[in-house]
């Protein structure tokens, strides 16, 4: 994978705190309204590291984003037609 291009495109890390934001809110059903103090962000944050269910759905989340689906299993490099 091409991991310079990756990490100098923008899209990739909003992908990325996407992947981490939007199971955790999902999870807890929480709505942008709900974060309305810092200590609401703190609490969230620290449940959803105690719960292993939400760790793994962010971890399956940052997995999907990460991972290139053109390159084959066993492969290390890109397919050249990408």
């Amino acid at each position: 994978m091409d991991w310079k291009s990756r990490f100098k495109n923008p899209v990739f890390w909003i992908n990325n705190g996407l992947a981490i934001v939007v199971p955790i809110m999902a999870y807890y059903n929480l709505q942008k309204e709900d974060f309305t103090t810092w200590i609401s962000i703190y609490d969230v944050i620290k449940n959803s590291i105690k719960n292993p269910y939400v760790v793994l759905m962010v971890i399956v989340s940052l997995w999907n984003n990460i991972t290139n689906p053109t390159v084959c299993i066993g492969k290390i490099r890109e397919d050249e037609n990408v």
